[in-house]
């Protein structure tokens, strides 16, 4: 059985807002949620179909019983979680304890459920009221507006470390790195505090500031934030020049709704101007929609697997190459420990399908996959129901994908790359400059096998 398209959302963080950032751990399933697609503006609803968003609204209308909320969340859980043990709970004691219980109001309901999901110890099983979800759709919209930090939960230590942050937006211009702790949010303390509850601290009117208090290392640094709007271009192209020849650089910020169009407007235009290589860069690229990884993974792969997905009953879904490349031309992707979801899903296909050469250090290891919808009135749901797995059956959860040839940046060198930002994809950004030298090895051993076929390009 095929990966839906529709509604298919791929991510590196735990929480997906618009005020914080991009979106959410992992592999996302959304359906039977309220998904607006930032072009096209549909709704999707269960099962992929699309529905008007007054008819979910009216359909919500039927579930107000904060009982009937917990316990909906609850059959959600034992129908598609997937750890059929529920990390060695008694699931169907646990829904006897919360539905002897008296509710108030839906407060209370919430606070209920977040308990209840805390049990079985999975950060990305999370639940979301109305302004939480909101904010999600708003991320998905490609709507963004807050400090541009990718977010998440770290599973071992549950602190609020950042994935990444947007190029371009005001937390990376303040110097917010990947791999930062946040230890305050205005002076409060985000110790315990989950992912939802940071992201409305956070989030705030454009032209308004928000002081975040970060661990960076043994370092404990501030930094105070001017909120904006962000306007994410996903593919950034230009050429570079290597003793091979013309070498097409594509810099992939994020899986968006509209990368695919972009990645392949340039791919196209790299081909008219007859360019030896190609350079993909995925630093930093916290992932995104999981048809655009397809889609983009398309665009290089001739054939193969792209990606698998495997639920608590063993069943697997597969994406395949459709014959559908735009090049064959030698190719080169460079990754670090922001790279993550849906970059390793396309980083981790090129790579075991011989594609391509990975470059840099290893990737933020994110392969679960979640599902998210609507619950209740106006709330979402997200819960871990799979993992997914390269095409050569890697579970790269926890773990990352590794590059294959490794380049570490120093941190005197990273703080350079975040101050000097034009320096990044050219011979001054270490990690490029090795790509750049693998990709002239590869051009050459490509000429070599096929010198008429290189005469003719």
């Amino acid at each position: 059985m095929a990966i839906k398209k529709r509604g298919l959302v791929l991510s590196a963080t735990a929480v997906a807002v618009s005020t914080v950032a991009v979106a959410a751990t992992g592999l996302h399933f959304y359906q039977g949620q309220v998904f607006l697609r930032s072009q096209s503006k549909e709704v999707a609803a269960e099962e992929g179909s699309l529905q008007p968003m007054a008819m979910l609204s009216l359909q919500s209308l039927f579930r107000q019983s904060p009982k009937e909320l917990v316990d909906e969340v609850w059959q959600i859980i034992d129908r598609t979680y997937v750890d059929a043990t529920f990390n060695q709970q008694d699931w169907k004691k646990i829904r006897t304890e919360y539905l002897s219980r008296s509710y108030k109001d839906s407060t209370e309901a919430y606070k209920a459920i977040r308990e209840m999901l805390k049990k079985l110890g999975d950060p990305y099983t999370r639940f979301m009221d109305p302004q939480e979800f909101k904010n999600m759709q708003i991320d998905t919209s490609g709507e963004l507006t807050g400090v541009g930090i990718q977010l998440a939960a770290d599973e071992k230590t549950k602190k609020l470390t950042v994935i990444a942050p947007i190029e371009d937006s005001p937390a990376f211009a303040a110097g917010i790195q990947a791999k930062d702790i946040i230890l305050k949010i205005d002076d409060k303390s985000t110790e315990g505090m989950d992912v939802n509850k940071a992201v409305t601290l956070i989030r705030g009117p454009v032209g308004t500031q928000v002081k975040l208090t970060v661990l960076r290392g043994d370092k404990q640094l501030e930094f105070n934030i001017k909120r904006a709007r962000i306007e994410i271009h996903p593919v950034r192209a230009s050429e570079r020049t290597a003793p091979q020849g013309k070498v097409g650089y594509i810099r992939l910020v994020q899986f968006s709704a509209n990368a695919p169009s972009e990645m392949q407007e340039a791919i196209k235009k790299f081909e008219k101007q007859q360019v030896a290589g190609y350079i993909l860069d995925l630093r930093g690229n916290p992932g995104g929609l999981l048809y655009t990884s397809v889609d983009i993974a398309r665009m290089w792969l001739p054939k193969g697997a792209i990606v698998s997905t495997k639920n608590r009953q063993g069943e697997q879904d597969r994406e395949q190459a459709n014959g559908r490349v735009l090049t064959n031309k030698p190719l080169v992707v460079l990754v670090d420990g922001g790279s993550a979801s849906a970059s390793e899903i396309l980083s981790g296909a090129l790579q075991d399908n011989g594609r391509a050469t990975l470059v840099g250090t290893k990737t933020f290891g994110k392969g679960l996959v979640q599902s998210v919808r609507s619950v209740g009135r106006d709330c979402g749901l997200a819960v871990t129901i799979a993992k997914y797995f390269t095409p050569n059956g890697r579970d790269i959860n926890k773990h990352g994908i590794d590059p294959d040839v490794v380049v570490q940046l120093t941190e005197a060198q990273r703080k350079d790359l975040s101050s000097n930002r034009d320096k990044v994809g050219t011979p001054e950004d270490p990690q490029f400059a090795k790509a750049l030298e693998v990709l002239g090895q590869r051009i050459e051993a490509s000429r070599q096998q096929s010198p008429q076929a290189d005469r003719k390009s």
